[in-house]
């Protein structure tokens, strides 16, 4: 693996810190679904994304689950290693979305280097803030807007993110993405379906009229 093409402080780092870190990461492949972190207690080590989609969410006390934000190919996952990160506890979920190939950073390693390396320790407290922006903007998104348009967005998002407009998804998976009920999903679905703007098959939802879509969500 060509680190230098995928950690962007690579340049940064001596030489011995370029060789601890290649030679510690071990490459894994995981097939869609694999549970990747199981919560605080569980620190795997740093995980870079070389290929796939991975998914970061939390689960309430009822077995809902909402979806904090997705990792794709050349991303870090930090939450993994959140046993280096003093005072800070993360019950998050980390699963594979598709089949995926990662690298994995032993906690130690990376603690070591975030220790005796400024340009990692900053490259660090980065990634961490971009993180919490993206969960602060979902606060935002679940406290003012509209279920319909959350919907909205999240469709049009997902015909992006698969390059089509028919999407291979259950309501139970759109439910959790979006930390609401399969039956508030179904509800809102039919709506959209009744107005044009989506056909629905069983586990297939095809988007029809992305500008109605986009007008609802406000793009």
């Amino acid at each position: 693996m060509d680190f230098a093409e995928y950690f962007p402080i690579w340049d940064k780092l001596t030489p011995e810190e370029q060789k601890k870190l290649s030679d510690s990461a071990l490459p894994r492949k995981v097939k869609k679904g694999t549970l990747l972190h199981g919560g605080s207690e569980d620190c795997q080590g740093l995980l870079l994304v070389s290929s796939g989609q991975l998914r970061a969410y939390i689960v309430s006390e009822e077995g809902r689950e909402i979806t904090l934000y997705r990792l794709f190919e050349r991303d870090l996952c930090l939450l993994s290693a959140s046993c280096i990160m003093q005072n800070i506890q993360f019950e998050v979920m980390i699963e594979a979305e598709k089949d995926s190939e990662l690298f994995v950073v032993p906690p130690r390693v990376y603690k070591g280097l975030q220790e005796e390396s400024a340009a990692v320790a900053n490259y660090t407290g980065q990634v961490m803030a971009g993180r919490f922006s993206e969960v602060m903007w979902l606060l935002e998104q679940i406290m003012w807007k509209s279920f319909d348009k959350r919907l909205a967005e999240f469709l049009l998002n997902e015909t992006l993110l698969e390059g089509t407009d028919s999407l291979k998804i259950t309501h139970e998976a759109i439910g959790n993405h979006l930390g609401t009920a399969r039956e508030v999903v179904t509800r809102m679905l039919r709506y959209f379906q009744s107005e044009e703007m989506v056909k629905l098959s069983r586990g297939t939802v095809e988007v029809t009229d992305a500008a109605r879509l986009r007008e609802l969500c406000g793009r």
